[in-house]
């Protein structure tokens, strides 16, 4: 009998070692979330982006306003020119990033895609709302990739990290309205991912 009650309690030992708490609620400073980033927060590819793109979705899932700033074509460059002026004017007690595609497709530097998030980051920081970084993927040899620079933000800088959200995405054509655009499927899809990241890592609750 001995050998049976020491092993099951080591397996409650392992269990208890291994269960992942739940963040506690992280008080925000305003119910407003500020979507911010390229064509992908805009919504390219959907049939509707006022209803139907991630941000507009994620309204839905979180019954809180989610301001959808996505411009199509837009750098991490020209998005460090333009956070400021979002910023003073919704005051957001959440914003999500998601920039760096068109960095990719236009070969900048990613040295220089990296500092320019990561100085957006520091801005948005400084005016108290708190900061979920959306990683793009890569093509490469083996599929679609999240860039290594978005980890390497989110520890640097120990913001939460929605990672693996674009590359399953846009690899399946179900998804896709085109090569690097997901349709309404994929934009509701997204939306629910960004969406479980945000209650896992606290942010779905509001300042008192």
């Amino acid at each position: 009998m001995k050998p049976v009650i020491l092993l099951l309690a080591v397996i409650l030992a392992l269990t208890l070692y291994n269960r992942k708490e739940s963040p506690l609620p992280r008080p925000l400073s305003n119910p407003v979330i500020l979507a911010f980033g390229d064509s992908l927060t805009y919504g390219y590819g959907s049939s509707d982006p006022q209803r139907r793109s991630y941000p507009a979705r994620l309204e839905g899932l979180t019954g809180r306003p989610v301001i959808n700033a996505g411009v199509n074509g837009e750098t991490s460059g020209e998005g460090l020119r333009r956070i400021d002026a979002l910023l003073k004017r919704h005051r957001p007690g959440l914003t999500l990033l998601c920039l760096g595609g068109n960095d990719i497709l236009r070969r900048i530097p990613r040295k220089q895609t990296k500092e320019n998030l990561h100085r957006i980051i520091k801005k948005i920081r400084a005016t108290g709302s708190e900061v979920l970084l959306i990683a793009v993927p890569d093509l490469s040899l083996l599929g679609l990739h999240d860039l290594s620079l978005y980890d390497e933000l989110a520890r640097e800088l120990k913001v939460p990290l929605a990672g693996d959200v674009l590359g399953p995405i846009l690899s399946d054509p179900s998804f896709k309205s085109d090569p690097i655009h997901p349709n309404d499927r994929g934009y509701m899809h997204m939306a629910e991912k960004i969406y479980k990241v945000i209650k896992e890592e606290g942010l779905h609750s509001e300042k008192e």
